[in-house]
């Protein structure tokens, strides 16, 4: 089994917000993150993908290829977007790191067509990284 990463990054704004609680409730659970006007991370996503290498080609992926999917499913739709509001895929969705790395899981699992997704990092800041490896069978 081999393991192949791509590193893409992206700028977004976004705010922690719950609309059934109220802006009191809100505060005291996301702090500043829970501004009225939000605020914005330059994002660093780490896709990952595992399987077995083609004997033809030498790859698990053509990393061009990969590279694609990403931007073509993915970053094309987060990039300089407001999260809340201009993101289908986050709708309904508060957009902590935890719930955009899931939902971007989502949005790439069915996507790859050599090997499988292993796992989506995702760094908000240089301090702060949240992984997802899928659900748990």
């Amino acid at each position: 089994m081999v393991y192949v990463t791509r590193r893409e990054v992206f700028s977004a704004s976004h705010r922690l917000f719950n609309p059934n609680l109220t802006e009191e409730e809100n505060y005291s659970l996301f702090g500043k993150c829970s501004n009225e006007n939000g605020h914005g991370h330059n994002y660093v996503l780490e896709i990952t993908i595992c399987g077995e290498v083609d004997s033809k080609t030498g790859y698990l992926m053509d990393l061009k290829l990969l590279k694609q999917i990403i931007i073509d499913n993915v970053i094309s739709k987060v990039d300089h977007k407001n999260l809340n509001l201009d993101v289908n895929f986050l709708t309904g969705k508060i957009p902590t790191a935890e719930n955009i790395a899931i939902s971007i899981w989502e949005e790439l699992e069915n996507k790859i067509p050599n090997g499988n997704l292993f796992s989506v990092k995702l760094k908000e800041t240089e301090n702060n990284f949240v992984e997802y490896k899928g659900k748990v069978s």
